[in-house]
């Protein structure tokens, strides 16, 4: 557990060097905090808390708002709103789908989503990293050394995603 430590003085100077860290870049308003507890969106036409439906909302607001509520744990809620984007074969959504289907147990169904991202986007080094933490939490520990190979391959060892798949393989903790 020595690592840790070093790990969290990495994120720390990655999050500061400009923006790795996979957490949201713009700081919540108090209202979005509020919908995002319910596991709504901020209509920010109607100034309130809506419950998301199909063709509502693009599909960078429903990937933002999923993105942050797969952070906060509430993993059924992101789906929800991943469904809705119209773009089923966006990396993003697809790799957000695979997240938080991970978080809730369902490691098969995650797989295939973050497999197709990177069909899509080879390059795609969050999905890689997340994949490889999947695999962690499996038992997986040559397909997660793989990963991390690519990631490592296609530049990007500094990375928060290298870190926290390195850091998942050396302790079998995952985020």
């Amino acid at each position: 557990m020595k690592f840790i430590p070093f790990v969290t003085a990495t994120l720390v100077g990655l999050s500061v060097a400009g923006g790795a860290f996979a957490a949201s870049s713009s700081t919540p308003t108090a209202t979005e905090k509020s919908c995002k507890k319910k596991g709504m969106v901020l209509d920010k036409k109607k100034k309130k808390c809506v419950e998301a439906s199909r063709g509502m909302f693009d599909d960078d607001t429903l990937f933002v708002n999923a993105r942050n509520l797969a952070y906060d744990g509430k993993f059924d809620h992101a789906i929800h709103l991943l469904q809705l984007a119209e773009n089923q074969d966006d990396p993003r959504i697809l790799n957000y789908l695979g997240f938080s289907n991970r978080k809730l147990g369902r490691t098969a169904i995650a797989m295939e989503y973050y497999a197709r991202a990177l069909e899509i986007n080879p390059d795609y080094i969050l999905a890689r990293s997340y994949m490889g933490q999947g695999m962690v939490a499996d038992g997986n520990m040559d397909g997660a050394k793989e990963q991390l190979a690519e990631i490592r391959d296609r530049g990007h060892a500094d990375s928060w995603a290298y870190v926290m798949l390195e850091n998942a393989i050396q302790t079998t903790v995952t985020y």
